[in-house]
């Protein structure tokens, strides 16, 4: 018996190896690079023809047409005919929670329970997920990834696409704190007539009241012991309600899901209460956001939306979910586009193209993965534009980024220039050079 099992655990060591091997990529340049004879698509400051853009590890120091300013002691790349553009940003994924949806222990985007604003994207975030390469050679480099599940699935982090651990990859540990909006449903699984499906939403929004109101009383608590602890006795701490502080005094966004004309209608009328004015409040999903598009632009809210999906409703045209985000932006609302998904994050230009054909144009739709998500996260100091002093994520295109012919073909995050490999590339050219006879 011994044998074998010495066999056994030298077959597993062997498909380890070759599986971890299938997902290693080279090592990235990282210093001094200056990218020259570019067009520059600086998004916040227009665009510069033959531009020189300068990296010094991971900040942007100039960007302009002065070639002067890039010495010998720079790694040159001449683009020449080719474009940059600040790294695009999905905010809204379960990117490196989920490896294989099919295998329990490979799926850790949600917790047992309904209330959950301590659970930490964070801390399960996987950096070694295979999705990750085949993400940032699609030119997206940053990321939302967010719980799931509940009715506070618990807090999103913003995460950099290169990196060995979280530690080196997240930007913020707790970008916001993710609500499902409870709707009103009589069918399907919910309940099965409309005067259950109104009881059970009221349940939960005088739920969520609850936990809101106590998170408020628990804010004033600690911060008057903070402020002067003298004479006092120190509260006890709750994980939960501390995890919230930051979300009731507005610095943390309050991520809304929610999808139907009703539930978006009913979420603003929430929002719009004087409890809950001072929240810092983002909706995500919004797939019939252009049916109700100015009184969504009239509460202020900002919109995270996709455009691959199907219609809401049966009869609704299928252009629908494409010319939402325009519909949405021309009353007025500050749109960020996502995609919504774990493994086709990738599929982010895609989406962004779609809004961009119809009706929001290119302008427009680049600023939809750019510098829009940047500044409804509070991250527009670092992220979202090619600027001097801001962190050097961006790519070089062979042309439109949303045009599919078009090539990503070096992404730099953190002002490392990424390897271009992936499991994508990596199986294509093992079945390309494989002889046809080949058993």
């Amino acid at each position: 018996m011994k044998p074998i099992k010495w066999n056994l655990v030298l077959a597993l060591l062997l498909i380890g190896s070759f599986t971890a091997q299938a997902q290693i990529t080279g090592k990235p340049n990282f210093g001094k690079i200056a990218i020259i004879d570019a067009t520059i698509h600086t998004v916040t400051k227009g665009t510069i023809e033959n531009g020189v853009i300068r990296l010094d590890g991971e900040k942007i120091e100039y960007v302009g047409t002065d070639r002067s300013k890039v010495s010998d002691e720079y790694y040159i790349i001449s683009a020449s005919g080719k474009h940059v553009y600040p790294g695009f940003m999905d905010s809204g994924t379960s990117l490196g929670l989920v490896e294989v949806s099919a295998v329990a222990v490979t799926v850790d985007n949600r917790e047992v329970g309904n209330m959950n604003p301590n659970m930490l994207a964070f801390t399960a975030f996987n950096p070694h997920s295979v999705s990750i390469p085949v993400t940032r050679v699609s030119g997206v480099t940053h990321v939302i990834t967010a719980p799931q599940g509940g009715l506070v699935s618990g807090q999103a982090a913003l995460m950099d696409l290169w990196g060995y651990s979280p530690d080196s990859m997240v930007i913020d540990v707790t970008a916001g704190m993710v609500l499902n909006w409870p709707t009103i449903r009589s069918r399907g699984r919910g309940p099965r007539n409309l005067e259950q499906a109104e009881k059970r939403y009221k349940e939960a929004i005088k739920n969520l009241n609850r936990w809101l109101d106590n998170a408020r009383f628990y804010q004033q608590m600690m911060s008057k012991y903070d402020a002067d602890a003298s004479g006092k006795i120190k509260p006890e701490k709750n994980q939960q309600l501390q995890s919230m502080r930051a979300l009731v005094e507005g610095e943390t966004p309050l991520i809304i899901a929610v999808t139907s004309e009703k539930d978006i209608l009913n979420a603003i009328e929430w929002a719009s209460h004087e409890d809950n004015i001072s929240l810092n409040i983002v909706f995500a999903g919004v797939e019939e956001g252009w049916r109700v598009a100015e009184q969504i632009a009239k509460a202020g809210i900002p919109c995270l939306v996709s455009t691959l999906y199907t219609p809401v409703r049966p009869y609704d045209h299928i252009h629908r979910p494409y010319e939402n985000p325009s519909a949405l932006m021309r009353a007025g609302v500050k749109v960020a586009i996502m995609t919504g998904e774990v493994e086709n994050v990738r599929n982010l230009p895609f989406n962004a193209g779609y809004a961009a054909a119809y009706g929001m144009g290119t302008e427009e739709a680049i600023k939809a993965v750019t510098i829009n998500p940047a500044e409804i996260f509070g991250v527009s100091n670092l992220l979202g534009s090619l600027e001097e002093g801001k962190q050097a994520n961006l790519f070089i295109s062979s042309g439109d980024p949303f045009e599919p012919l078009s090539q990503i073909e070096q992404v730099f995050i953190k002002g490392y220039q990424i390897p271009m490999d992936s499991r994508h590339t990596q199986l294509f050219e093992e079945f390309l050079d494989r002889d046809a006879t080949q058993e």
